[in-house]
């Protein structure tokens, strides 16, 4: 395989995106086209890389490293492991079916797929750079196309929740900037991330600087109480923007703790576990009690997305294996199972322009294929046995108990909630005699049943048999915890070392 696969998986889109710059935007079909090769030729490429990937090991892998400014002691590093491999290849697999969900898409179509290809490049960088500079970069990039996606072709309220989406995120990055650059003084100059890794830092040094990168990435996922920015974005995207944001950008912040938090700072970590906890937990129950009240359905998953993703953090910091493996494949089934849903909601809302639940009933008799794929991608939301959700969920929670059981049974409830909005919006939706904008509702086309038809598929295929997601994610995240568990042991050894000396000098 070729060195430099990695740099292909990123250059594709962003190639893809800068060729579309220079056509005249009256092609408005050249740039449907190019978007669609550009994607998916991103996405065959990550299928080569997947192929490459040694499973069972917890190495990182295809490290691609040059010499970018080595006055600064910046190196552009690219590679994965089994955390990010698949991050990665979620981000891949839903570009292509984004663009082809927006293949009629009509308002200044130019900008429009610049901007999805400029993302894709920024994301698929995100979880290969193994610098901190390049990271941040990347981490900044995306934050272009993304606010330009909601602010240009967003609702009404666009340009209030794209600077407040911006702002959020800008705040939390800079703060990880300071932290990047103390690193790098204590690491020599060097921003590498083994370089940074190797760093001794005093328990003071490591507190402020797991707050630094903490508080970037608790934005980025969103965890209570700094999840405000989430509901107003997804409402305000458009379909593609809500998808690409729940699918992928919120996964960047479950990735942060485990690639960042956790290894670098983990005498801190240990220290703060129990606030995040609570914090994770409460989430999971506000998320799913706001939910359960609104009455549009595409801001009632916008809720859903911030209690799903409490358990995705409440798995992390359990520091127990099997929660944090379940919370790297409970964010690839978010993705997949909130992506389904937000692409319905906006197959939907192009047909009505009205996303009031009250506003239908009977959409399972007047659409039935739009129903009974609703229905998959509920069931899914709710975690059902047998669907991609429940093997998720159910690890985070098992291995949980194990280390936090308080947190794991409260957590337990926002289980039952999700079963109680999602259910009770569908009844009232789909359920009962024809009427409302169901009653002129046509039912989805070929091309949309081809967008939804490979995320029903990887919905059952991942719900009934997760072993090779698991069998990827596991060596890497247990190394993980070891290191974190091997770190606090070493300090506590010398802690009683220095306590044992302490009272011999007494004696």
């Amino acid at each position: 395989m070729s060195g430099n696969i990695l740099t292909l998986l990123v250059a594709i889109p962003a190639v893809a995106a800068l060729l579309l710059a220079f056509v005249p935007r009256e092609n408005t079909g050249l740039f449907r086209i190019g978007a669609a090769v550009g994607t998916v030729a991103t996405f065959l490429v990550s299928i080569v890389v997947m192929a490459d990937f040694a499973v069972g090991t917890a190495e990182v892998q295809m490290i691609e490293s040059k010499a970018w400014i080595p006055e600064w002691g910046i190196t552009y590093v690219l590679g994965l492991d089994g955390i990010s491999v698949l991050l990665v290849l979620l981000t891949t697999f839903i570009f292509p079916l984004v663009v082809l969900a927006s293949w009629e898409h009509t308002d200044r179509t130019k900008g429009f797929f610049i901007a999805l290809l400029v993302l894709e490049s920024a994301l698929i960088g995100v979880f290969m750079a193994l610098d901190l500079v390049l990271f941040y970069l990347f981490f900044e990039i995306m934050l272009i196309p993304m606010y330009a996606l909601i602010g240009v072709w967003g609702g009404a309220n666009r340009r209030y929740a794209s600077v407040k989406f911006f702002l959020y995120t800008l705040v939390g990055g800079l703060l990880m900037l300071v932290g990047i650059l103390y690193l790098s003084f204590q690491a020599g100059g060097s921003f590498a991330y083994a370089d940074v890794l190797a760093v001794d830092l005093t328990r003071g040094e490591q507190i402020w600087l797991f707050w630094a990168f903490f508080l970037a990435f608790a934005i980025k996922l969103p965890l209570f109480p700094l999840h405000t920015w989430l509901p107003d974005a997804h409402t305000e995207a458009p379909t593609v923007g809500s998808v690409v944001l729940a699918a992928v950008m919120l996964k960047i912040g479950g990735y942060g703790f485990l690639r960042f938090n956790l290894p670098l700072f983990p005498e801190a970590t240990d220290l703060y576990v129990g606030p995040i906890l609570a914090a994770g937990v409460i989430g999971v129950l506000y998320g799913a009690l706001v939910a359960l009240v609104q009455s549009d359905i595409k801001k009632l998953v916008a809720y859903s997305s911030v209690a799903h993703l409490g358990f995705v953090a409440i798995g992390i910091f359990a520091l127990q294996p099997t929660a944090a493996s379940g919370s790297v494949v409970q964010m690839v089934n978010h993705g997949i199972t909130t992506g389904a849903l937000f692409l319905l909601i906006g197959f939907m809302y192009e047909r009505t322009h009205s996303r009031e639940i009250a506003a239908y009933s009977g959409l399972m008799k007047a659409t039935p294929i739009f129903g009974g794929l609703f229905l998959v991608s509920t069931m899914s939301s709710i975690a059902l046995p047998g669907l991609n959700g429940f093997v998720g969920e159910f690890p985070i929670l098992m291995g949980t108990y194990q280390t936090v059981p308080w947190a794991a049974i409260a957590a337990a409830f926002g289980v039952i909630f999700a079963a109680l909005y999602l259910l009770w919006a569908y009844q009232r939706m789909f359920h009962g005699p024809i009427g409302g904008h169901a009653e002129t509702m046509t039912d989805l086309n070929t091309r949309e049943i081809a967008v939804m038809a490979p995320l029903v598929v990887l919905m059952l295929a991942i719900g009934l048999y997760p072993k090779p997601l698991y069998d990827i994610v596991n060596p890497s995240v247990e190394a993980v915890i070891q290191q974190v568990d091997a770190d606090l042991a070493a300090v506590d050894a010398a802690a009683t070392e220095a306590e044992t000396a302490l009272e011999g000098e007494d004696q």
